[in-house]
């Protein structure tokens, strides 16, 4: 009887130590200018150069630029960014997470991307 209650408890410790172990996902730090709860278009790649776009809520226009973040917070249907931008004369949308994912917050684009939205939206579809 002793080994039948043993067995579950074992494992139920195991089970609690390996999920207090796990690694917990953390922030990566602010990008220059974009503070908590903001969408951000750099100029540059990797959030360098000069901040194009600053947006807490939705955003449209047309603006060049080479990099985005998503520092938004968890928030219900409202914390990731449905992003659309042209290039080459094509229109394409990109669902971005918020920092720090999982998934893309931040991402880098090609010389001659031009943003023209960014929505803010609940999940992204798996595989965006």
């Amino acid at each position: 009887m002793r080994k039948r209650l043993l067995v579950p408890l074992l494992a139920s410790t195991a089970l609690t130590c390996a999920v207090t172990l796990a690694p917990t996902a953390h922030a990566e730090p602010n990008p220059p200018g974009c503070d908590k709860e903001y969408f951000c278009i750099y100029a540059g790649e990797g959030q360098t150069g000069q901040l194009l776009v600053k947006s807490k809520g939705n955003w449209s226009g047309s603006v060049s630029g080479r990099s985005v973040f998503n520092n938004g917070i968890p928030y219900p249907n409202a914390d990731h960014i449905q992003l659309t931008y042209t290039y080459q004369g094509h229109t394409y949308e990109q669902c971005v997470h918020y920092n720090p994912g999982p998934g893309d917050y931040k991402m880098n684009f090609a010389e001659g991307v031009t943003f023209t939205r960014a929505t803010w939206r609940g999940e992204c579809p798996s595989g965006t």
